[in-house]
Formats: C-alpha cells, sequence, structure tokens
C-alpha cells in the first residue's frame, strides 16, 4: 500500500491538565477547548448501512448514528479507487456521527468542510480526503477520533488549510498526510492542535517541502510511545507523475515543520 496518496481525479487520561471533556449519554462530545481521550469512544445511536455514497450539502446532524458501508462500500478493501460514505459539497457541515465498519474510504470533502465530532471506529482506506483546488479552502476537523488506520488518518490531496483540534488518534500509519504525488501537486497548510495520539503510529504529519508545504504542531500529547519513535514531523520531497516521493529530513526547522520540543508531551 502506497504510504502516499491516491492519485485521483478532484482528488484512560486526560489530554491536557487545564482540558475538561464534556461527556454525554451518547459518548464524548467535543467542545471548543475540550480534548478527547484516546480510550473514550461514544456509543451509537442507532446504525444505518450505506450502500452508495451520501452527498452532503449545508449541515447534517447525525445525532451520533453509525453509519459503515455495505455493498460496493462493504468491502472492507483498501482499494485506493472506492468511493467514501459521505461527500461533502464546498462549504459542507457534518456533525454527531461515528463512521464503522467496514468504512470504504471515509468522507471526502470537495471544498472547504468543518467535520465536528465525527468518529472512525476503524479507519478504512482513508478516514477523511480533503480536496479543492483553491488555496482559499479551509477544511476543520473539530473534536472526534479515529483509529485503527492501517496507512493514513487524513489526506490532503486539495490545496489550502487543514486545521485538526481536539482530536484523538489511535493505531495509524500517518496521521496527516499532504500528498506526495498527486497529478496537481499544491501548497498545503496543515495545522495540528491538542491532538492525543496513543502508539502505535509512525508520522503525526507528513508535508512536501518543494511545494512549499508547513505543519504546526501545538499541544500535542503522545501516550505508550516511551522511546519517542513516531516522527512528529516527516519531509518529503513531492512529485506529480505518482511515484513514491523521498524524504528530506524530519524534526522542527522553524519553516516547513513548526514547532517546539514543549509542544509535545510523552506519557
Amino acid at each position: 500500500m502506497p504510504s502516499t496518496a491516491r492519485t485521483r481525479a478532484g482528488s484512560g487520561r486526560a489530554l491536557l491538565g487545564g482540558l475538561a471533556a464534556l461527556t454525554v449519554s451518547v459518548g464524548m462530545i467535543m467542545t471548543s477547548g475540550t480534548a478527547a481521550h484516546a480510550a473514550t469512544w461514544p456509543s451509537a445511536n442507532g446504525s444505518q448501512a450505506v450502500t452508495s455514497t451520501i452527498s452532503v450539502s449545508g449541515t447534517k446532524d447525525y445525532g451520533m448514528k453509525r453509519l459503515y458501508g455495505s455493498g460496493d462500500l462493504g468491502t472492507g478493501s483498501q482499494d485506493e479507487d472506492q468511493g467514501p460514505i459521505l461527500e461533502l459539497a464546498p462549504g459542507a457541515v457534518v456533525k454527531n456521527v461515528i463512521i464503522g465498519s467496514p468504512a470504504a474510504d471515509g468522507i471526502h470533502c470537495l471544498g472547504s468542510c468543518t467535520l465536528q465530532n465525527v468518529w472512525w471506529e476503524d479507519v478504512g482506506e482513508d478516514a477523511a480526503t480533503f480536496l479543492g483546488s483553491s488555496s482559499s479552502n479551509v477544511y476543520t476537523v473539530s473534536g472526534g477520533g479515529a483509529k485503527e488506520a492501517s496507512d493514513k488518518v487524513f489526506q490532503f490531496n486539495g490545496a489550502g488549510t487543514l486545521n485538526v483540534s481536539n482530536f484523538a488518534v489511535r493505531n495509524f500509519g500517518t496521521f496527516a498526510r499532504s500528498c506526495g504525488n498527486c497529478k496537481t501537486q499544491y501548497k498545503r497548510t496543515i495545522n495540528l492542535n491538542s491532538i492525543e495520539a496513543t502508539y502505535k503510529g509512525s508520522k503525526l504529519v507528513g508535508i512536501n517541502t518543494n511545494y512549499g508545504d508547513s505543519a504546526t504542531l501545538k499541544n500535542i500529547t503522545v501516550v505508550g510511545d516511551s522511546s519517542k519513535k513516531i516522527i512528529p514531523c516527516q519531509k518529503y520531497i513531492g512529485n506529480n507523475t505518482g511515484k513514491e516521493p523521498s524524504t528530506n529530513g524530519s524534526g522542527a526547522d522553524g519553516t516547513y515543520c513548526r514547532y517546539a520540543s514543549s509542544d509535545i508531551t510523552y506519557k
């Protein structure tokens, strides 16, 4: 399975002492300034099989319903060309939903979007893929969590800025990845704030220095990685040919990978 994106057309502990969790009967709902506990996952308020991609525009609140793939979306494969459970039109907002298993290709955003309190119980190909060609696109992931991602959690194929905050992730390859080999490449900005990453994880973020990408990490807690094996920020030299990109170093440099040692806590 490639460590980079598909090439597709259009394609038990609190995190921080000062943050408090809001617990409700259906699980943990994320609010501003609240971070999810990696081991706390909400209970579903009913389940719905999804046999073909659901298109969403405007705002859709699922009330903590679980959506899972069935039929063509229910193979449980890592096929890079499978469809998503939800496809969001530019400007769409989806909130309070659990993506169950099979998860197909999760959620696609065709432009700016907001994912609020979205939980992935068993990530399929990717949890969410962010598309769209405008540098003004802003993709916001606020609250929620994802686990069991054999490859990537968030795949950033489009242009603009991805902001992820108050999010819990467990057992993953790369948490957020700027596409390394898409046919059309862009400068991408990734901001991670108040993230709890429970090992095992390989990389928190991957960016392409040759396209001017940058990643800023703040208030990151890594749980269960006493040897500090996880790479906070991996740099690549991206391409538009579909080849696997080469690495270009890792670690904070103030330009591409922006964080201080105090921004990452190991527990």
